[in-house]
């Protein structure tokens, strides 16, 4: 990548970093402006600027923190569950064309089952705690990282498994030496969308719980309080703050790892 064409893909990158910035300004000038000028009820949308400092004053209550913390905790480690369930699962069916089309009925199936909706069912089967979160969040995060993983597989150059094989390589070998680095990227990828994914529905299943601890707990409990929307925006600020983190942190690890992925030629610091 030449030094121009970088330089054009940090300015573009500055610039929707501005764009975005922009963006959050507006939105909040306009929050602001409607629950002030008596057009929106107080009780309904508080001034953007209330929920701003209370989003902030939430930072030194230790109770609140220990329930981030609780629902971090159950994200990460429904994440890791799923990428450990489907990275492997996604190279045997990207690599065994008869394990793909044999497994193919069955998640087509289970694919389109929106997340959300089960959360009743596991509720009832595993109770509303922790395990019903990481349950949850395991099956939504397992899709991205499979599908990835096998679209991955795919793209893998056939010159150079074609040459692992002229080399007396084995299936296995060469899954793990053309096959994996080739999907790395992808998977990558899936991880990061699968994250957020799943970071919504950890909130989402602590809320309809409605009890234990967790971010959605204080969400939920706020929500049913006199006069709680303040604390109710507040928590959905921090819980939008925590997904803006965690996508810039994946993002940045991908461009470290993976700096010849097609999005992150040219990005180097």
């Amino acid at each position: 990548m030449s030094p121009p064409t970088a330089g054009r893909k940090r300015t573009g990158r500055a610039r929707d970093a501005l764009l975005g910035a922009v963006g959050v300004l507006v939105a909040f000038a306009a929050c602001e402006a409607l629950s002030r000028s008596g057009m929106v009820r107080r009780t309904f949308l508080p001034p953007a600027s209330e929920v701003l400092v209370r989003a902030v004053e939430l930072g030194g209550d230790t109770a609140f923190l220990n329930g981030v913390g609780a629902t971090l905790e159950a994200w990460a480690t429904g994440l890791a569950l799923a990428c450990a369930l489907a990275i492997p699962l996604g190279l045997l069916l990207g690599s065994v064309p008869a394990a793909g089309q044999a497994a193919r009925v069955l998640i087509e199936f289970l694919r389109p089952v929106p997340s959300v909706a089960l959360i009743p069912l596991v509720s009832l089967l595993l109770g509303a705690g922790g395990e019903t979160t990481i349950a949850l969040v395991t099956y939504a995060s397992v899709w991205p990282v499979l599908f990835n993983t096998v679209y991955g597989l795919g793209e893998t150059d056939p010159l150079a498994k074609d040459t692992l094989r002229a080399f007396g390589f084995g299936r296995l070998a060469v899954l793990l030496r053309a096959g994996l680095p080739s999907a790395a990227p992808f998977i990558a990828a899936g991880v990061r969308i699968a994250a957020a994914t799943a970071l919504i529905l950890a909130v989402a299943s602590e809320i309809l719980a409605g009890f234990g601890e967790g971010l959605g707990i204080f969400i939920a409990q706020a929500g049913m309080a006199t006069d709680g929307t303040r604390d109710v925006l507040a928590g959905v600020v921090w819980a939008g703050a925590l997904g803006l983190v965690v996508n810039l942190a994946l993002t940045a690890v991908e461009r470290r790892l993976f700096p010849w992925a097609p999005e992150h030629r040219g990005s180097g610091t």
